[in-house]
């Protein structure tokens, strides 16, 4: 199958294998060999989760203007290794960036970076840095591209309000009968439920505009160099759209500030280190300079606890109704994961007063 997908891209070389990439949540991703005479290349192909992201196109021409973007900037300022510093799509045989098959599936190809490797989670402050400040990077060089220039790929995706609505019509729906099981979850959500506007809140008093964002910052979103351990390219590019600065930062501090697994089953190990949690505000604040404000730096913590609050209660969600977003690779999952998220939100708020003087200290002048 894969050799057959490859041979409608313009790639280089003849298909000699490919293994399957289960790291992900949504899309089915292989890696691909090809031999071109005596250099074998590497290559992600990916076929689109149309559940997940039934606007492919739109999808697809959003990744496409913004790698465009940034390699035309990062070209200007006469980056080294450029390409290994942007994602690149190759292209198909006729010159398009997406390949949709007879039996209607959605594929796409990026030339593989070589040399580096993901994250599962943070081990060091140093890796908490170098993804925030990749990321602050990223969201520096979109800067000047119009948001209103991208498609909203996922309408009302950081909508945390409408998300909890979502978890009580689950609950109430209850159409798989787990909503006993899951009690204590559904407690914790309504407990943590008054948190979900602050974003819209803030943003709405402080008049934050709407910038480009990539929406889903974790620490597996990025490439580290094998060799030196620095982040060196953002990767998964799906939900990049027009957003808040604080997304981002949320989605950072949630994922980047604890050594614990996203799915963590036993919570007593779901803590926010601080340190950690300083070393993602000061890359984030060394990447994106001035387009993070003073307001937004003054909200990190809150912008952490609503993220995990909105995947706790998607997690959930996806729990209560079988599964049908995420995928799952044991009972119960789905539930882990959403414990998990509210304990980052508990232990943001134990130690709220001291991470706020961290992110202070960090930028006092700004």
């Amino acid at each position: 199958m894969l050799a057959a997908i490859g041979s409608h891209f313009a790639l280089k070389g003849d298909y000699i294998s490919a293994e399957r990439y289960d790291g992900g949540h949504i899309n089915d991703t292989y890696f691909a060999t090809y031999r071109d005479g005596s250099i074998v290349r590497r290559y992600v192909h990916q076929r689109i989760n149309t559940h997940v992201f039934p606007n492919v196109h739109a999808v697809s021409e959003n990744i496409a203007r913004v790698t465009r973007h940034i390699r035309t900037k990062y070209q200007s300022q006469g980056m080294p290794d450029l390409d290994r510093r942007v994602l690149q799509l190759v292209p198909t045989r006729d010159g398009g960036d997406l390949l949709t098959t007879e039996e209607g599936e959605h594929w796409r190809t990026y030339a593989y970076i070589e040399r580096t490797l993901p994250r599962m989670q943070v081990r060091t402050a140093d890796d908490a840095f170098s993804a925030a400040r990749a990321f602050g990077e990223f969201a520096a060089a979109l800067s000047d591209l119009p948001a209103q220039s991208l498609h909203e790929t996922i309408p009302a995706f950081h909508d945390t309000p409408g998300r909890f609505d979502a978890l009580i019509r689950a609950t109430e729906a209850d159409v798989c009968n787990r909503a006993a099981g899951a009690n204590r979850e559904i407690a914790s959500a309504l407990r943590l439920q008054p948190i979900a506007p602050a974003l819209f809140e803030l943003a709405s008093a402080a008049k934050l505009p709407l910038c480009v964002t990539h929406n889903d910052t974790k620490i597996t979103n990025v490439l580290f160099d094998e060799r030196t351990g620095e982040a060196v390219c953002i990767v998964d590019l799906d939900t990049v759209m027009p957003g808040l600065t604080l997304f981002d930062v949320g989605e950072l501090v949630r994922t980047a500030s604890t050594r614990a697994r996203e799915d963590e089953p036993d919570t007593r190990k779901v803590r926010v280190d601080a340190d950690l949690f300083e070393a993602v505000a000061v890359g984030f604040i060394a990447g994106a300079g001035e387009l993070c404000s003073r307001v937004e730096r003054e909200a990190f913590v809150t912008a952490g606890k609503v993220l995990a609050f909105e995947n706790g209660i998607r997690f959930l969600t996806d729990h209560l109704n079988g599964d049908r977003y995420f995928r799952v690779h044991r009972a119960n999952h789905n539930l882990d994961r959403a414990r998990a998220q509210f304990a980052v939100v508990e232990s943001l708020e134990n130690q709220e007063d001291d991470l706020r003087r961290r992110v202070d200290a960090a930028s006092p002048a700004a």
